[in-house]
């Protein structure tokens, strides 16, 4: 069974947590949570501004083998995304991850972390709408798609793109 990560602080949009977490477990991958935040307790957010639900991460991120994953999936949500963007520890995985050639799935501001890991420059990549001049000054090519895979890396816009960001990620690891 491929085990797939989820890497997130707190902040993050719900269902781009949740609901690609659920997707990929019915189409039977292992998930685990991993959190830079300093408590297992991780806050969710609906559009940002209101308090979704709280779920427990399964380990930190200072514990996290990359080896033990077959993807990395980096939930949106400004504040997540803005707060993994500068974190070290995420880097480490984020980077670990993209260097043993694994999947690595990134949704909404999400891409925003493959600026700050240099991993955007040279590839061809969607976010939202408002990451796209950020994308650009980093050397990316941007497009306004629901899924753009570019080699290992897989990325999608917003919510409404979900179903297409699972069916990606699972092409990937088939």
């Amino acid at each position: 069974m491929k085990t797939i990560a989820f890497l997130l602080h707190s902040n993050f949009e719900q269902a781009e947590y949740e609901d690609v977490n659920n997707q990929l477990k019915d189409k039977g991958y292992k998930t685990v949570l991993i959190t830079t935040n300093k408590e297992k307790e991780v806050q969710a957010m609906n559009q940002d501004v209101d308090k979704g639900d709280t779920f427990t991460a399964d380990i930190f991120a200072s514990e996290a083998n990359v080896d033990d994953y077959d993807a990395l999936v980096l939930p949106g949500g400004t504040v997540n995304a803005d707060t993994i963007r500068g974190n070290e520890e995420a880097h480490k995985i984020i980077n670990a991850i993209n260097d043993a050639g694994k999947t690595l799935a990134a949704i909404c501001h999400a891409p925003w972390a493959l600026i700050n890991t240099g991993i955007a420059k040279g590839k061809t990549l969607t976010a939202y709408q408002s990451l796209q001049t950020d994308l650009e000054n980093a050397g990316a090519n941007f497009v306004d798609k629901t899924v753009q895979v570019d080699g290992n890396l897989i990325t999608s816009r917003n919510p409404d793109d979900i179903d297409n960001f699972v069916e990606a990620i699972d092409k990937a690891l088939s």
